[in-house]
């Protein structure tokens, strides 16, 4: 008889059957599959600016904060794009034509809803409050997150550590007791500095 493998889900919950008091997930494209539709938003605002931009660089800098990302941007291509005014025209387009078509990671929604009841859950995003809650809805699983850490309300954003360390707070559990779910190198850079278990849930084959 033929083994199959482990299912993609079937791997995460082995991942995270160790103890933990607390999952915290990040966003956009963890639980969210809409990087592309981030990608496709920063280059047409770049665009109306004159600045052409290769979407890979989004991809690179996944849970920055968006006017991290565009002094970035300003940087490697020497232009002088304005990171606030970016910041707002950006989520609006993602708001008004993209964010209603996002579709779920499969994955790894149905191990947050797998767990709900069962650990603490967190969602800790370099996006904004709105569009993180707006994203969750369109997901169905916004009643199933106990508190959300935003761009802008911490001192610092990934790969800093003081997103997670501020969900931590927020849950009353010590960072040692918490897993983090991450698609990209900062959140797992932040992940590691706050002392915390991590899983690059694109990495799982």
């Amino acid at each position: 008889m033929e083994l199959t493998s482990p299912t993609k889900y079937e791997k995460l919950v082995a991942r995270s059957d160790k103890g933990y008091k607390a999952f915290l997930y990040d966003c956009d494209g963890t639980l969210a599959d809409n990087m592309k539709a981030h990608a496709l938003t920063y280059i047409k605002v770049a665009a109306d600016q004159g600045v052409a931009i290769d979407g890979a660089i989004i991809d690179e800098l996944a849970g920055w904060p968006v006017p991290a990302v565009v002094r970035e941007i300003n940087k490697r291509y020497g232009s002088n794009m304005d990171p606030e005014e970016f910041a707002e025209i950006r989520q609006k387009l993602y708001h008004d034509e993209y964010i209603a078509k996002i579709t779920p990671v499969e994955h790894v929604v149905d191990h947050l809803k797998a767990h709900y009841g069962k650990v603490k859950i967190a969602v800790v995003s370099g996006g904004s409050r709105e569009a993180v809650e707006k994203t969750l809805n369109v997901l169905g699983i916004a009643d199933l997150v106990e508190t959300l850490v935003c761009a802008g309300e911490t001192p610092h954003g990934k790969p800093a550590p003081d997103p997670f360390l501020a969900a931590a707070i927020k849950l009353g559990v010590e960072p040692k007791d918490c897993l983090v779910f991450e698609d990209g190198d900062p959140g797992v850079q932040s992940a590691m500095a706050a002392g915390m278990d991590w899983v690059r849930i694109d990495q799982l084959d």
